[in-house]
């Protein structure tokens, strides 16, 4: 009996160590690899470079670490994803727990208002409601539709500014990439706060948004210890606040003005003239989450001044790409005008929004376009909100996870050529294919926009201004060349990634 016993207590206690020895030697998950770090050094060297200066590097990496890697920036781990199924199932399949942002920056909380516009909002309520509005109030497209009288206002513009600068030079030449800017820009504005800005006002509005969309980028340095960086660089950090105190000066008398106007004429839904503008869906917000206040003034400053950028510089860097591509190209040009010719004919003043649904191919010009030149190489950078396993890779909370949009709509395994200009690509049977899903919410082939809960909700709105504009400036001019000089498509990095060298071009009036 008593060998019975020795025996039983043997085996169990033999069980129970070969199941504790097991748990401790699995392997668990662990971040995905990548090059070793130093807590200190490590944080103060990455914070010198943006995302766009990682991106060489990051190529390097893949080669080693794959497609998926771990870089110490800054005091969380940040996941670079480089593959297109990889960040489908991460952005798709578990949406909701990457929809998150990062925890903003000082600088970052300043311009946003602590965190309120839709950018930067942590995925919630407020992220809800202030992309509801936008989508729902401007962005629907009868409102979209409503904008079409300011299209051809500042397509008017473009065109004389184009014009004038040719004139200007005697030799038909000009450099298109500030008359894309402002234009866009008027546009966006007129979208925002109204008409009757008048020139003067719009061209201070532009200065003190562009100069301070391009300071953005000397902020990295307050990351890190931002008490005693903004003693080391006490200067930078005044003309900082200065360039914001401008912003404000220049957008809340437009605000303002709006506000009063909804008041004299008792709270209409739109203007004298039938606008609904952006500044009108802000004024009538409410924040149940904050006890049903309204948004204040320096909200509504940052959330006029998120939907100013976020529409004038990647689609005037997107259109200026574009029209590159149509210059260096001549056959996408006469491809373009042979197709504007045959839908609205040479007597029009203009291809206006119901045309363009009848021109596949300069629907398929600007796809390529964003495929093969994205304004922005990385999206924003998502944060987890729990810790979730890809590919037997733990992504922890609170990381931070950042994707590669350039490289994955230059996949070779999708694109034949990718780095060639071909818009065929996009077509079937003579119409823009239907397998090529933008939005990748079946499978990413390319991402421009983003994909997911984050997507750019001005997506459409995007892609119908670049199809307007390029189909109407064909329409207008003859693109060419400069004689013995050839279309450079190097690049550079401003907010967006641009042209190293702006386009310069020849244009000639079509006769109509």
């Amino acid at each position: 009996m008593e060998d019975w016993l020795l025996i039983t207590v043997s085996i169990i206690l033999s069980t129970t160590l070969i199941y504790l020895l097991s748990l401790l030697t699995k392997k668990k998950p662990k971040l995905p690899p990548g090059p070793p770090s130093f807590p200190i050094i490590g944080n103060l060297f990455w914070l010198r470079m943006s995302l766009f200066d990682l991106e060489p590097m990051l190529r390097r990496l893949r080669s080693k670490y794959g497609p998926i890697l771990t870089i110490r920036v800054g005091s969380r781990p940040s996941i670079f994803i480089s593959d297109r199924d990889l960040a489908h199932k991460v952005l798709v399949n578990h949406g909701a727990a990457f929809a998150d942002r990062p925890p903003a920056l000082e600088s970052s909380r300043i311009l946003s208002s602590n965190q309120h516009n839709i950018n930067t909002a942590p995925y919630g309520p407020l992220w809800r409601l202030l992309r509801r509005n936008l989508t729902s109030e401007v962005l629907h497209p009868s409102r979209v539709r409503s904008y079409g009288g300011a299209r051809k206002w500042v397509l008017g513009v473009l065109v004389e500014d184009l014009k004038d600068q040719a004139r200007a030079r005697g030799d038909g030449v000009c450099v298109a990439v500030e008359s894309f800017r402002y234009a866009m820009f008027c546009l966006l504005a007129l979208m925002c706060f109204g008409e009757g800005l008048g020139e003067g006002v719009i061209r201070d509005i532009e200065k003190a948004q562009r100069e301070l969309l391009l300071f953005i980028r000397k902020l990295n340095v307050f990351a890190f210890m931002p008490r005693l960086t903004k003693l080391f660089y006490k200067k930078r950090w005044e003309k900082f606040m200065e360039m914001r105190q401008r912003q404000e000066e220049v957008l809340l008398p437009r605000i303002r003005a709006r506000k009063e106007q909804k008041m004299v004429m008792k709270m209409p839904r739109s203007d004298a003239n039938g606008v609904f503008t952006y500044v009108d869906s802000l004024l009538e917000i409410t924040l149940p989450e904050e006890g049903g206040r309204g948004l204040n003034e320096g909200e509504m400053v940052s959330l006029c001044s998120e939907f100013l950028n976020a529409g004038t510089d990647t689609t005037s860097t997107a259109l200026q790409w574009i029209m590159a591509n149509v210059v260096k190209y001549q056959r996408v040009q006469e491809k373009i005008l042979e197709e504007v010719r045959s839908v609205v004919g040479g007597e029009a003043e203009e291809v206006n929004e119901e045309d363009l649904h009848r021109m596949p191919y300069v629907k398929a010009v600007v796809l390529e376009g964003l495929r093969r030149h994205p304004p922005g190489h990385f999206v924003l950078p998502h944060a987890v909100s729990e810790e979730v396993c890809i590919e037997g890779h733990v992504i922890p909370k609170n990381a931070t996870v950042n994707f590669t949009v350039a490289e994955m709509g230059w996949d070779e395994k999708v694109w034949e050529e990718p780095m060639e200009f071909k818009p065929e690509r996009f077509l079937s049977g003579g119409e823009v294919a239907g397998a090529v899903d933008i939005t990748g919410s079946r499978e990413i082939k390319m991402m421009p926009f983003g994909v997911g809960r984050r997507i750019c909700p001005g997506l459409g709105l995007a892609l119908l201004h670049l199809e307007y504009f390029v189909a109407n400036l064909v329409r207008e001019f003859e693109w060419k060349a400069v004689e013995d000089e050839e279309i450079d498509l190097s690049e550079k990095v401003e907010f967006t990634v641009v042209m190293k060298n702006p386009l310069k071009a020849k244009i000639v009036q079509r006769a109509h």
